[in-house]
């Protein structure tokens, strides 16, 4: 029950609209009974003034730089767990006990590989496909492998569909890569950790043995744990949206893959790599820094300061640690991108502009240069991001379809076109 109300007058009408106050976070007007009550809609293109929903999982405040997932801060986790029993936690609400986490880990390892048939797909497309066009394709086409998880409205269905997916993501991803390099797939190995078969499904082959460098590995978790979940961000809304139709979960998280595949979302780090390889060289940092203060230019640095976080993106620190591990292990020496990377974040980091605007590297920019040292080309960031973010999806999937107040969703509208008017006969027009 509200605990008080907000008043709303317009015209002569007069609206007593309950508040709710959440357990942190600003309180919210509830006005899912305005149109009703008053017969009048709320405007708010973007959603940036609308709760859609209440959810337990994931709570930011932009503000103070703060990311929790189920109450803990996204540093701790990234510093302390790892990508699986962060996976848990988002799922169940908990950490996990020891027995607990060695058990989900078991399952999940146990799920992922794909059905051989699914091979067929991938040679279904173009070798120059890009690897989000196919793995919104395979990840759809999985609702016609696996009809014995597709029932939303049973329980356990609902949990295989959430392994599964969990556990298949990577392969997926990894298959996607190989397809289109032209190299043969690698099966996924039950020895190996999650970040650790993943780097092997995509970089080895099968003529010479191939061993994952941990500090790779644990680059690789972190990138995985630190993009898990971000609240109701506009591919975790589409999933919520998806589902709240009662369509399967398959195609709940194909259609958030296609969301993610959006530049102004899942493509930030892309398109923070191909602004350094447009800098080029280190010299040439300097008059990229002059544009970025201009006003009239429309430049702007890419992977500096971030639409949610207004004072700095709380897992930028721990990816910055990632990235300096990954840069000192490979070496930059050969690669004028990283080069630039690494003089970019100096530069800025000393410029008082920045510091005035609050434009401090972000978790896209850290991430961007690790995968980029790794060697994975740009368009793989995105299916990676999308292998991430599939956890959070679920979980927001999970808990919208366990919601006994769920209902389709329905946005309203402005409408400014024409008003009624008589079709006119084709000779008369």
């Amino acid at each position: 029950m509200a605990d008080k109300t907000a008043k709303l007058t317009f015209g002569d009408t007069e609206l007593e609209l309950p508040m709710h106050s959440p357990t942190v976070g600003p309180d919210v007007i509830d006005i899912s009974k305005l149109y009703a009550e008053g017969k009048v809609f709320t405007f708010d293109p973007g959603f940036t003034s609308t709760a859609a929903c209440d959810s337990t999982i994931t709570y930011i405040d932009g503000g103070k730089g703060e990311l929790l997932h189920r109450g803990y801060p996204i540093d701790q986790l990234a510093e302390k767990s790892h990508y699986l029993e962060v996976c848990y936690l988002l799922l169940y609400g908990n950490l996990p006990s020891a027995a607990e986490l060695e058990e989900f880990e078991s399952l999940v390892t146990n799920h992922t590989m794909i059905h051989e048939q699914m091979m067929f797909l991938f040679r279904g497309f173009r070798r120059d496909a890009h690897p989000m066009a196919i793995m919104n394709g395979v990840v759809g086409a999985m609702s016609a492998f696996y009809h014995d998880s597709t029932d939303i409205h049973d329980a356990h269905q609902r949990e295989v569909a959430s392994i599964r997916m969990i556990a298949k993501m990577p392969t997926i991803a990894a298959m996607a890569y190989k397809f289109t390099i032209g190299q043969p797939f690698v099966y996924p190995r039950n020895d190996l950790d999650y970040a650790s078969n993943f780097l092997r499904m995509c970089f080895s082959v099968p003529c010479e043995d191939y061993q994952v460098n941990p500090i790779l590995s644990r680059a690789m978790d972190r990138i995985f744990t630190l993009h898990a979940d971000h609240e109701q961000n506009a591919s975790t809304s589409t999933v919520r949206l998806a589902s709240s139709s009662g369509a399967n979960p398959f195609a709940c998280i194909a259609a958030g893959i296609a969301c993610l595949w959006g530049p102004a979302h899942g493509g930030a780090n892309q398109a923070c790599l191909e602004m350094l390889q447009e800098i080029g060289t280190v010299d040439r940092i300097p008059e990229y820094i002059a544009r970025a203060k201009d006003k009239n230019d429309p430049f702007r640095l890419m992977g500096f300061g971030h639409r949610v976080y207004k004072n700095f993106d709380p897992r930028a620190t721990v990816m910055k640690k990632s990235a300096d591990e990954v840069l000192d292990l490979l070496g930059v020496e050969n690669n004028p991108t990283l080069q630039v990377a690494k003089e970019l974040e100096k530069q800025a980091l000393a410029d008082p502009y920045f510091a005035e605007k609050k434009l401090f590297p972000n978790v896209d920019f850290y991430s961007g240069i690790i995968l980029n040292a790794m060697g994975f080309p740009t368009s793989m960031f995105t299916p990676i991001f999308a292998l991430s973010r599939t956890v959070g999806w679920i979980s927001q999937w999970k808990e919208m379809i366990a919601d006994p107040k769920m209902k389709i969703g329905r946005p309203r509208q402005l409408y400014l076109g024409e008003t009624m008017r008589d079709y006119i006969d084709i000779e008369k027009r």
